[in-house]
Protein backbone atom coordinates (compact mmCIF):
# COMPACT_ATOMS: atom_id res chain seq x y z
CA UNK A 1 0.00 0.00 0.00
CA UNK A 2 2.91 2.35 0.81
CA UNK A 3 4.58 1.88 -2.38
CA UNK A 4 1.35 2.08 -4.56
CA UNK A 5 0.78 5.59 -2.86
CA UNK A 6 4.19 6.61 -3.43
CA UNK A 7 4.08 5.53 -6.74
CA UNK A 8 0.65 7.30 -7.54
CA UNK A 9 2.41 10.48 -5.94
CA UNK A 10 4.79 10.01 -9.10
CA UNK A 11 1.30 9.50 -11.67
CA UNK A 12 -0.26 12.46 -10.53
CA UNK A 13 2.27 15.34 -10.63
CA UNK A 14 3.86 14.50 -14.60
CA UNK A 15 0.77 15.42 -16.32
CA UNK A 16 -0.07 18.72 -13.37
CA UNK A 17 3.89 19.69 -15.01
CA UNK A 18 2.69 18.82 -18.60
CA UNK A 19 -0.04 21.71 -17.78
CA UNK A 20 2.54 24.03 -17.30
CA UNK A 21 2.66 24.47 -20.93
CA UNK A 22 -0.61 24.79 -22.11
CA UNK A 23 -1.71 27.20 -19.13
CA UNK A 24 -4.73 29.32 -19.87
CA UNK A 25 -5.07 27.67 -23.22
CA UNK A 26 -7.43 24.36 -22.01
CA UNK A 27 -10.83 23.80 -20.39
CA UNK A 28 -10.36 22.16 -16.92
CA UNK A 29 -12.99 19.35 -18.30
CA UNK A 30 -10.52 18.95 -21.71
CA UNK A 31 -7.48 18.74 -19.32
CA UNK A 32 -8.89 16.08 -16.76
CA UNK A 33 -9.59 14.30 -20.83
CA UNK A 34 -5.95 14.55 -21.77
CA UNK A 35 -4.82 13.72 -17.91
CA UNK A 36 -6.67 10.64 -18.17
CA UNK A 37 -5.68 9.04 -21.75
CA UNK A 38 -2.05 10.45 -21.25
CA UNK A 39 -1.66 8.14 -17.71
CA UNK A 40 -3.25 5.14 -19.22
CA UNK A 41 -1.48 4.92 -22.99
CA UNK A 42 2.04 7.05 -22.29
CA UNK A 43 3.05 7.15 -18.64
CA UNK A 44 1.70 3.59 -17.76
CA UNK A 45 4.19 2.01 -20.54
CA UNK A 46 6.85 3.86 -19.99
CA UNK A 47 6.69 3.36 -15.88
CA UNK A 48 6.58 -0.27 -16.60
CA UNK A 49 9.18 -0.01 -19.47
CA UNK A 50 11.28 1.47 -16.93
CA UNK A 51 10.46 0.22 -13.04
CA UNK A 52 8.20 -2.35 -13.94
CA UNK A 53 10.68 -5.25 -14.99
CA UNK A 54 10.26 -3.96 -18.61
CA UNK A 55 12.63 -3.81 -21.86
CA UNK A 56 14.46 -0.87 -20.77
CA UNK A 57 15.04 -2.08 -16.81
CA UNK A 58 16.08 -5.34 -18.42
CA UNK A 59 18.13 -4.01 -20.97
CA UNK A 60 19.98 -1.98 -17.80
CA UNK A 61 18.94 1.58 -18.08
CA UNK A 62 19.02 3.70 -15.08
CA UNK A 63 16.57 6.00 -13.61
CA UNK A 64 16.78 6.17 -9.87
CA UNK A 65 13.52 8.46 -9.07
CA UNK A 66 12.11 9.46 -12.54
CA UNK A 67 14.34 11.21 -15.36
CA UNK A 68 12.99 9.36 -18.07
CA UNK A 69 9.44 8.54 -16.81
CA UNK A 70 8.70 11.81 -15.29
CA UNK A 71 10.54 14.67 -16.58
CA UNK A 72 11.75 13.81 -20.47
CA UNK A 73 8.26 12.26 -20.85
CA UNK A 74 6.42 15.48 -19.57
CA UNK A 75 8.99 17.25 -21.22
CA UNK A 76 8.03 15.59 -24.55
CA UNK A 77 4.52 16.01 -23.79
CA UNK A 78 4.46 19.67 -22.71
CA UNK A 79 6.46 20.61 -26.33
CA UNK A 80 3.82 18.44 -28.73
CA UNK A 81 0.66 19.92 -26.23
CA UNK A 82 1.86 23.88 -26.88
CA UNK A 83 2.26 23.36 -30.45
CA UNK A 84 -0.95 21.45 -30.81
CA UNK A 85 -3.05 24.03 -28.64
CA UNK A 86 -1.45 27.11 -29.74
CA UNK A 87 -0.08 30.23 -28.70
CA UNK A 88 -1.34 32.65 -25.74
CA UNK A 89 -3.13 35.72 -26.69
CA UNK A 90 -1.13 38.41 -26.91
CA UNK A 91 2.15 36.24 -27.00
CA UNK A 92 5.54 37.61 -28.87
CA UNK A 93 3.68 41.14 -28.24
CA UNK A 94 3.27 41.81 -24.75
CA UNK A 95 5.12 40.30 -21.38
CA UNK A 96 3.74 37.21 -19.23
CA UNK A 97 5.54 37.63 -15.39
CA UNK A 98 4.38 35.67 -12.29
CA UNK A 99 1.91 38.25 -10.84
CA UNK A 100 3.87 36.91 -7.44
CA UNK A 101 7.10 35.95 -7.17
CA UNK A 102 7.01 35.68 -3.43
CA UNK A 103 4.20 32.97 -4.31
CA UNK A 104 6.79 31.71 -6.54
CA UNK A 105 9.56 31.55 -4.10
CA UNK A 106 7.04 29.93 -1.90
CA UNK A 107 6.52 27.21 -3.99
CA UNK A 108 9.62 26.20 -4.92
CA UNK A 109 10.38 26.30 -1.34
CA UNK A 110 7.64 23.48 -0.85
CA UNK A 111 9.17 22.12 -4.09
CA UNK A 112 12.46 21.34 -3.00
CA UNK A 113 11.59 20.10 0.17
CA UNK A 114 9.29 17.48 -1.78
CA UNK A 115 12.15 16.57 -3.79
CA UNK A 116 13.86 14.89 -1.35
CA UNK A 117 11.08 12.67 -0.46
CA UNK A 118 10.68 11.74 -4.10
CA UNK A 119 14.26 11.03 -4.68
CA UNK A 120 15.49 9.62 -1.08
CA UNK A 121 12.31 7.97 -0.65
CA UNK A 122 13.18 5.99 -3.89
CA UNK A 123 15.28 3.61 -2.48
CA UNK A 124 12.30 2.09 -0.40
CA UNK A 125 14.67 1.83 2.35
CA UNK A 126 16.56 4.31 5.01
CA UNK A 127 20.15 3.00 3.97
CA UNK A 128 23.04 4.74 2.98
CA UNK A 129 21.91 4.56 -0.71
CA UNK A 130 19.06 7.09 0.73
CA UNK A 131 21.18 9.31 2.33
CA UNK A 132 23.34 9.79 -0.41
CA UNK A 133 20.23 10.54 -3.01
CA UNK A 134 19.40 12.88 -0.14
CA UNK A 135 22.45 15.08 -0.27
CA UNK A 136 22.76 15.22 -4.02
CA UNK A 137 19.68 15.86 -4.46
CA UNK A 138 20.05 19.06 -2.33
CA UNK A 139 23.17 19.96 -3.82
CA UNK A 140 22.27 19.59 -7.43
CA UNK A 141 19.68 22.15 -6.75
CA UNK A 142 21.77 24.74 -4.85
CA UNK A 143 24.34 25.02 -7.62
CA UNK A 144 21.15 24.71 -10.56
CA UNK A 145 20.04 28.02 -8.93
CA UNK A 146 23.26 29.68 -9.04
CA UNK A 147 24.56 28.95 -12.54
CA UNK A 148 21.77 29.42 -13.74
CA UNK A 149 21.57 32.86 -11.93
CA UNK A 150 25.11 33.79 -13.04
CA UNK A 151 24.30 32.78 -16.90
CA UNK A 152 21.60 35.23 -16.25
CA UNK A 153 23.79 38.14 -14.77
CA UNK A 154 26.44 37.32 -17.74
CA UNK A 155 24.12 37.20 -20.62
CA UNK A 156 21.04 39.97 -19.33
CA UNK A 157 23.16 42.20 -17.14
CA UNK A 158 21.23 41.45 -14.17
CA UNK A 159 20.31 37.80 -11.83
CA UNK A 160 16.45 37.69 -11.18
CA UNK A 161 14.74 35.73 -8.17
CA UNK A 162 12.76 33.73 -10.87
CA UNK A 163 15.61 32.68 -12.48
CA UNK A 164 17.13 31.28 -8.73
CA UNK A 165 13.58 29.47 -8.73
CA UNK A 166 14.03 27.94 -12.14
CA UNK A 167 17.20 27.07 -11.62
CA UNK A 168 16.81 25.32 -8.54
CA UNK A 169 14.09 23.42 -10.43
CA UNK A 170 16.59 22.84 -13.45
CA UNK A 171 19.05 21.53 -10.66
CA UNK A 172 16.07 18.94 -9.53
CA UNK A 173 15.04 17.54 -12.67
CA UNK A 174 18.11 16.62 -13.45
CA UNK A 175 19.60 14.90 -10.97
CA UNK A 176 16.39 12.54 -10.44
CA UNK A 177 17.55 9.64 -12.63
CA UNK A 178 21.32 10.09 -11.00
CA UNK A 179 20.35 10.51 -7.16
CA UNK A 180 20.63 7.07 -5.97
CA UNK A 181 24.21 6.46 -7.88
CA UNK A 182 26.50 9.21 -8.22
CA UNK A 183 28.77 10.41 -5.50
CA UNK A 184 28.28 14.46 -4.30
CA UNK A 185 31.04 15.78 -6.29
CA UNK A 186 29.16 14.65 -9.32
CA UNK A 187 25.77 16.16 -8.19
CA UNK A 188 28.05 19.54 -8.24
CA UNK A 189 28.74 18.90 -11.64
CA UNK A 190 25.23 17.47 -12.88
CA UNK A 191 23.61 20.38 -11.04
CA UNK A 192 25.65 23.51 -12.39
CA UNK A 193 25.47 22.62 -16.15
CA UNK A 194 21.67 22.08 -15.42
CA UNK A 195 21.81 26.04 -14.93
CA UNK A 196 23.09 26.99 -17.91
CA UNK A 197 21.66 24.62 -20.71
CA UNK A 198 18.53 24.58 -19.54
CA UNK A 199 18.61 28.44 -19.04
CA UNK A 200 19.97 28.76 -22.97
CA UNK A 201 17.20 26.67 -23.48
CA UNK A 202 14.37 28.69 -22.05
CA UNK A 203 16.16 31.38 -24.06
CA UNK A 204 15.84 29.63 -27.47
CA UNK A 205 11.92 28.65 -27.10
CA UNK A 206 11.15 31.88 -28.83
CA UNK A 207 13.17 30.98 -31.76
CA UNK A 208 12.04 28.14 -32.10
CA UNK A 209 8.31 29.13 -32.38
CA UNK A 210 6.36 27.40 -29.39
CA UNK A 211 4.43 29.08 -26.69
CA UNK A 212 5.86 26.96 -23.27
CA UNK A 213 4.10 29.05 -20.73
CA UNK A 214 6.00 27.43 -17.50
CA UNK A 215 9.29 26.82 -19.73
CA UNK A 216 8.67 23.01 -18.44
CA UNK A 217 10.42 21.74 -21.79
CA UNK A 218 13.02 23.83 -21.03
CA UNK A 219 13.33 22.54 -17.46
CA UNK A 220 12.08 19.07 -17.51
CA UNK A 221 12.44 18.41 -20.93
CA UNK A 222 16.21 19.30 -21.13
CA UNK A 223 16.99 18.64 -17.34
CA UNK A 224 15.68 15.02 -17.51
CA UNK A 225 17.92 14.48 -20.68
CA UNK A 226 20.74 15.48 -19.52
CA UNK A 227 20.37 14.22 -16.12
CA UNK A 228 19.85 10.79 -17.61
CA UNK A 229 22.82 10.84 -19.64
CA UNK A 230 24.92 11.73 -16.61
CA UNK A 231 23.97 9.10 -15.20
CA UNK A 232 26.06 7.39 -17.99
CA UNK A 233 28.97 9.16 -17.10
CA UNK A 234 29.39 9.34 -13.33
CA UNK A 235 27.31 6.24 -12.05
CA UNK A 236 29.53 4.44 -9.83
CA UNK A 237 29.15 1.05 -7.56
CA UNK A 238 30.87 2.32 -4.80
CA UNK A 239 27.64 4.72 -4.33
CA UNK A 240 25.26 1.92 -5.22
CA UNK A 241 26.33 -1.47 -5.36
CA UNK A 242 23.08 -2.39 -7.48
CA UNK A 243 23.36 0.27 -9.93
CA UNK A 244 26.00 0.17 -12.70
CA UNK A 245 29.56 1.76 -13.04
CA UNK A 246 29.16 4.67 -15.74
CA UNK A 247 31.57 5.97 -18.59
CA UNK A 248 34.35 7.60 -15.85
CA UNK A 249 34.46 4.66 -14.27
CA UNK A 250 35.49 2.32 -16.51
CA UNK A 251 32.08 1.08 -18.38
CA UNK A 252 31.35 3.17 -21.80
CA UNK A 253 28.24 1.07 -22.60
CA UNK A 254 26.13 2.19 -19.42
CA UNK A 255 26.32 5.83 -21.48
CA UNK A 256 25.02 3.79 -24.59
CA UNK A 257 21.93 2.49 -22.63
CA UNK A 258 21.10 6.03 -21.64
CA UNK A 259 21.53 7.52 -24.94
CA UNK A 260 18.86 4.45 -25.95
CA UNK A 261 16.27 5.55 -23.11
CA UNK A 262 16.53 8.78 -23.74
CA UNK A 263 15.49 7.67 -27.77
CA UNK A 264 12.92 5.46 -26.66
CA UNK A 265 11.18 7.71 -24.46
CA UNK A 266 11.15 11.23 -26.69
CA UNK A 267 9.44 9.15 -29.76
CA UNK A 268 6.87 7.01 -27.55
CA UNK A 269 5.97 9.98 -25.67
Amino acid sequence: SVFLTFQGMFVIITPALISGAFAERMRFSSFIIFMVLWITLVYAPICHWVWGGGWLQKLGCLDFAGGLVVHLNCGIASLVAAVMVGKRKGYGTRAFIPHNLTLTLLGVGLLWFGWFGFNAGSRLAADAVAGNAFLVTHMAAATGALTWVFAEWFLRGKPTTLGFASGAVAGLGSITPASGYVSPAASLVIGGVAGIICYLAVLSKDRLGYDDSLDVVGIHGVGGVWGTLATGLFASKLINAEGADGLFYGNPSLFGLQFIGVLAIIVYS
